[in-house]
């Protein structure tokens, strides 16, 4: 029997949502640009997500590892003139503390990646002065510009640094001499983006309600299917809003059609207020969460899986 709830990781829904150019473009259009059509679609194309560089001092030898979610390279020259730029983008289900440091050696990997492979075309000193042999590069070489968004699908205002400053203990007077770096942050649940291709515009739109803090999770989810009902929302944009915010939404209730079943969607609502009231009395009552589980499996014929998944999302709430 397919399982009925989606069980996908968000990292991995995303990953494929971005891989398609023109929401891709889109939303670098809205985030660099404010909506401005600077980057078209068919000027990008798919780079290795994978950025692994060694790096090298004397008798240190240190690899660095690091895996991007997605990483397109723009191929024609933009209004502000830059012929090539990497684009890249993070996505974050939590907070992350370490952010900048980690998007910095993100993008430090860009362009040891680009310089390692600079490098290889000067194993002489032929035609180089000292200087650029020693370098591995001439004066004349540039490398492609590298850009990272961070996109945060979690349902609590960021908290975290965005700048690498915000991450050093450092005194007022030494920071004009402690190089910064920032970072582009980007919050699903509250954000003023400029989008124009439809698929972008209703996953910000749906995942602002599934991450609003003052609905109960049932409202969020019965609106959710209301709005994408409303506006015939595709099925895989459904998914990946489910994936992105680990909202269980019931796969049977999306038809092949990728149209949604509004019946079974509000049985499963249904039932989630079912589980949500015997979890809320039987916490009254100063029942143990394995009683309470019993009786949820009991009342509504669920698994002791389903049952456990019920107490975790109600159960917290509650207390």
């Amino acid at each position: 029997m397919a399982k009925k709830t989606q069980n996908l990781k968000p990292d991995t829904v995303l990953k494929n949502y971005r891989r398609d150019n023109e929401q891709f473009a889109d939303f670098f259009n809205a985030v660099l640009f404010g909506g401005e059509q600077v980057i078209s679609p068919d000027e990008l194309e798919d780079v290795d997500t994978e950025e692994s560089s060694v790096l090298n001092h004397k008798d240190y030898v240190e690899s660095i590892q690091a895996v991007r979610d997605n990483i397109k390279i723009c191929k024609r020259s933009l209004t502000y003139g830059v012929e090539l730029v990497m684009l890249g983008i993070e996505n974050q289900e939590h907070v992350h503390y370490a952010m900048p440091m980690r998007v910095m050696t993100y993008d430090c990997g860009a362009y040891k990646k680009q310089y390692d492979s600079n490098a290889k075309k000067y194993q002489t000193s032929d035609g180089l002065d000292k200087n650029e042999y020693l370098s591995r590069m001439k004066k004349t070489d540039k490398f492609i510009p590298v850009i990272t968004v961070v996109v945060y699908y979690g349902d609590e205002p960021w908290d975290g640094a965005t700048t690498l400053h915000e991450m050093l203990d450092i005194p007022e007077k030494m920071k004009p001499f402690v190089n910064d770096y920032k970072i582009l942050l980007v919050e699903a649940r509250q954000n003023d983006l400029i989008l124009h291709n439809m698929n972008n515009i209703v996953f910000f739109d749906m995942l602002k309600v599934v991450l609003e803090k003052n609905i109960s999770k049932i409202e969020a989810r019965r609106k959710v299917i209301e709005y994408a009902a409303k506006h015939n929302v595709d099925k895989t944009i459904v998914m990946t809003v489910a994936g992105a915010t680990n909202c269980k939404l019931d796969y049977n209730a999306l038809s092949k059609k990728g149209e949604i079943t509004m019946c079974t969607l509000f049985d499963e609502i249904a039932k989630d207020g079912k589980a949500e009231g015997i979890i809320e009395t039987g916490l009254d009552f100063g029942l143990s969460e394995e009683d309470i589980v019993q009786r949820l499996q009991n009342k509504l014929n669920l698994s002791l899986q389903k049952a456990q998944e019920y107490f975790e999302m109600f159960g917290k709430q509650t207390v």
